[in-house]
This record gives C-alpha cells, structure tokens and sequence, in this order.
C-alpha cells in the first residue's frame, strides 16, 4: 500500500530544473480545459455511487455556483471536496482517477489550448499551472499537457493516507498569490516578464501581479476588468467548421 499511496499526487516532472526564463502561467479549469475538473470529479463520483449521490450532487453545484459568482467558502469547500479522498482506498481512488482523466478530461482539451502551451514552449518560457483543485486531481490533467510544474491545494497525508484536510495555503485567489511567490523563490525563478491566463475573476490578485493577464472566455466581471484595464482577451474553445 505504501508504494500505492506514494504514487497518489506524483507531481509531473518533478525534479526539474527552472531556468531563468519568463513564466507562462497558466489556470486550468475553464481555461486550458473547456470545463471544471474539481466539479467534474465530483459529478464522476456521484455516478460511480461513491458518494451519497444527491445529497453530494446539490452540495457540488452549489458550491460550484458559489465559486462562479466569486463568494465560495474554501474551507468549508475543501472540507467537503477532499472528504472522499480520506474515505477511499489509495487503489481505487487511482483507478477511477484513471478512468477520470480518459472519459471526462480528454475531451475538454482543445487544440487552441494546446497549441498555446506548445508557443510558450518553443519561446523557451517556463510552463506553470495554478489552480485551486487540489493536485491529486489535476497533476495528472497538467502532466497530459506536458507542462513541467504545478501549483495546486495540496491535500495533507500522513502514514494512512490522506487525512481529509489542506496541507499549506490553498492556492485559491490571494492564496495563488502566496503559493507563487513561495514556489519563484524555491526555484530562483521570477514573475518578471511572466503571463498569466485566467478565465475567472478569482483570480484578478494573481492577474493584478503579473507582466502581462490574460482573460481567457472570462466570467462578466473578469471580461469587464480586462476591457476597462487594456488586458487580452482571448478564446481556447475549439470553434466547429
């Protein structure tokens, strides 16, 4: 079980090296993938009846309403959206994860988001998620883009697994803010020259921070700042011919 566990939030790429390089940061949900994947696992656990299907499904969607019109609680939405990872074991927890990734994320990656990262790339910046679901969710969605770091709300663990608790600052609006300047001085790294991609304005003391905020397909009020502030607007959704 050990080894099992340990595998849980194996971060992408971990050990490499930041050079000295402007950073492309980079949100995840509704921005480089068309949709939530902190809801969506949600959702994905009500099917798979490993949750209290209703009751779990009404806190879900309120929650997620909550976060949209920018008044969520992250304690207490944490308290809940992490519970099923302390009550699960380490074993089926990677396989729905698995699961997960291949049936509900796969689909809600679309080329102009991938063909964003890969401009990045070539440039020679340093790619970087930031998103407030937690990593054991998202490192294998950020991995799938190939981007070598993430900064998530990290779920704490002890010997038996996880607790059900936040281990360090949720990295969830000012939260954003703390964690990326904790990470750019344990990499000698610098936001100098970085952009910023966000599609929520949740997110606007991060974008307040960096060179250059991108609005990605915002919310109203992220869309309305962006245009009185002079900031890109941009759209990541695939378009049908």
């Amino acid at each position: 079980m050990g080894r099992c566990f340990a595998s849980l939030i194996r971060h992408p790429y971990a050990g490499v090296a930041v050079l000295h390089m402007p950073l492309a940061i980079f949100d995840l949900d509704n921005t480089l993938l068309s949709g939530d994947s902190d809801y969506l696992w949600g959702q994905y656990l009500v099917e798979l009846g490993v949750v209290d299907g209703a009751a779990h499904e009404a806190a879900n969607a309120l929650f997620y309403a909550d976060y949209k019109a920018g008044r969520l609680d992250i304690d207490a939405f944490l308290a809940f959206a992490l519970r099923p990872l302390r009550e699960n074991r380490p074993e089926a927890l990677l396989a729905w994860r698995a699961e997960f990734v291949a049936s509900r994320i796969e689909p809600l990656i679309g080329r102009p988001a991938q063909e964003l990262v890969e401009r990045h790339r070539r440039a020679g910046d340093t790619l970087l998620v930031i998103t407030a679901t937690n990593a054991f969710v998202t490192a294998p969605i950020v991995e799938r883009f190939g981007i070598p770091h993430l900064i998530a709300t990290e779920p704490e663990r002890d010997a038996r697994g996880f607790t059900g608790r936040v281990a360090g600052i949720p990295a969830f609006r000012e939260g954003k803010v703390a964690r990326l300047q904790q990470w750019v001085q344990e990499h000698g790294s610098s936001i100098n020259g970085s952009h910023f991609y966000s599609d929520s304005s949740n997110d606007l003391p991060l974008l307040e921070r960096v060179d250059t905020p991108v609005a990605v397909d915002p919310d109203p009020l992220l869309a309305e700042v962006a245009r009185s502030r002079g900031w890109p607007l941009i759209s990541l959704r695939d378009v049908a011919c």
